[in-house]
């Protein structure tokens, strides 16, 4: 027999937070991030504290390649809307929207890091609509060789 799952256990489990996972050796920066956020932005930088507290921390090497980290570039679709958007994750000294190259220091920067294909995630919008969002596709970028003569 099954056991009975009542509506208030269902909206807590659609209410938890998808697992993260964090490159090792981007935390440092990211934490300093977030710590000098905590004057400017106190809401991000809360945010994005609190989802390193949770994340899972892993070795470059061992970073999965389906999880959105710094550098990645990720497709995910709105699922109100239903509309896909493309953006590579990069820290702010990196940022350039016309490149659609997103700061780590916005809302969808902290909502997007961590992330694996798949997730499912809320993400309050610059005017306060609370929109659900999906990660479609995560691209890696590709390691530069430097070739010497």
């Amino acid at each position: 027999m099954m056991p009975q799952v009542n509506e208030s256990e269902k909206k807590r489990a659609s209410n938890r937070s998808p697992k993260i996972t964090i490159d090792a050796d981007h935390l440092d920066h990211i934490e300093e991030l977030a710590e000098n956020a905590l004057q400017r932005n106190p809401a991000l930088g809360d945010r994005l504290l609190d989802e390193l507290s949770r994340a899972k921390i892993v070795a470059s090497a061992k970073m999965p390649a389906n999880v959105v980290s710094i550098g990645s570039t990720v497709t995910y679709r709105d699922d109100l809307t239903g509309q896909e958007k493309s953006a590579t994750l990069v820290f702010p000294e990196d940022a350039d929207i016309s490149q659609l190259r997103v700061s780590l220091m916005t809302p969808i920067g902290v909502a997007l890091l961590g992330l694996s294909e798949g997730a499912s995630f809320y993400w309050d919008t610059r005017d306060n609509q609370r929109r659900m969002l999906t990660v479609i596709r995560v691209e890696q970028p590709v390691p530069t060789v430097k070739v010497t003569n």
